[in-house]
């Protein structure tokens, strides 16, 4: 298949809990991943990583990482492209990780760096030691031999603002041809500059845009071949209204679309610390998902930012739950959550 057509519109699912519990819920995880596939979504070109940070795969057990693959793969295989997080604190076990995937039927692998101690995570210089993270993707290449799209965080640093550095970066895109997307981790500024080093290669290697606040900025630089992205948790439909319209060249739709999805997708993300919880928090207003918590280490939601939430997924004319039921989630939070406070 030629790497052009993975150039889709990634969500990145949070994954749903039952009431009052931190324990996966199954059905709701059908119930959503099924919202991802109706026509609108389908036709515009989504698809779906299962596993990704938004998912909590950095706290999930080996077998719940295999059990919700094994559901998406049941759900949308053959549907929409499915790619699968894999990670784990070691290669050894990162690579097994990736493999039960595509036992399990997965299209692809995504790719997330090592983490851990300072030596592989914020004191990684991944310019001079990109082979941190390209020894692990050697390894699960190796291993599955399926399509693979990048997570490229690193930390900050002379040109990786948000993302891994432009030199690292082509080099694993030369050297493991099965690369096919890149998470657009980057600020802005960085954004353009590894765009532009992608589309330098070769051979074609997706530019997959993340923060969702700067999709209209991005497609008017057409540097927009798909996203990975939390946004389609809470926000898909004009979503897909937005990006329509510019590829039909509805600019003036397209901006009129845009000022309240910049507004609500502005605010989720200007807190890095809360921007993964705003992801679940605004997808449970919406009333897709039953529960808005996260395991902890995650944060919790906070009153303030919830209904701010609220005020902006309506402005951007989206549904949201009755402020009964938003009340009623806020002052129950599952019993471990309640453990931990008392």
């Amino acid at each position: 298949m030629s790497a052009r057509n993975y150039d889709r519109l990634y969500v990145t699912p949070v994954l749903p809990y039952r009431v009052g519990s931190l324990e996966i819920d199954e059905e709701a995880l059908r119930r959503f991943l099924r919202y991802f596939l109706q026509p609108k979504f389908v036709t515009a070109g989504g698809a779906i990583i299962i596993n990704p940070v938004a998912g909590e795969i950095f706290f999930l057990s080996r077998e719940e990482k295999r059990r919700v693959v094994q559901i998406a793969v049941e759900e949308c295989g053959g549907k929409v492209p499915v790619f699968a997080g894999a990670i784990d604190w070691t290669t050894r076990d990162t690579v097994e990780i990736a493999r039960e995937a595509k036992e399990a039927g997965a299209d692809g692998i995504f790719i997330v760096p090592p983490s851990g101690p300072t030596d592989i995570s914020l004191g990684w210089d991944c310019v001079r030691h990109p082979e941190i993270w390209m020894d692990m993707v050697r390894e699960i290449d190796q291993e599955v031999g399926l399509p693979m799209i990048a997570h490229p965080t690193a930390p900050a640093g002379p040109g990786t603002a948000g993302g891994l550095a432009l030199e690292p970066t082509l080099r694993m895109c030369r050297d493991f041809p099965n690369i096919v997307g890149w998470k657009m981790t980057y600020s802005y500024d960085n954004y353009l500059k590894v765009a532009w080093g992608l589309r330098s290669l070769e051979h074609h290697v997706g530019v997959l845009g993340a923060a969702a606040g700067f999709f209209h900025e991005y497609l008017a630089n057409d540097l927009f071949d798909g996203t990975a992205s939390g946004g389609w948790n809470y926000a898909m439909e004009p979503m897909v209204d937005h990006i329509q319209a510019w590829r039909s060249g509805e600019i003036a739709q397209a901006k009129g679309i845009w000022a309240p999805l910049k507004r609500l997708h502005g605010y989720v993300m200007e807190d890095k610390t809360h921007h993964h919880l705003r992801y679940k928090l605004a997808t449970w207003l919406r009333g897709l998902i039953p529960s808005p918590y996260m395991r902890p280490p995650m944060p919790r939601p906070g009153r303030e930012e919830t209904f701010r939430l609220r005020d902006l997924l309506r402005e951007a004319g989206l549904h949201v739950i009755g402020d009964a039921e938003i009340e009623d989630g806020l002052n129950s939070p599952p019993k471990e959550l309640q453990r931990m406070a008392s």
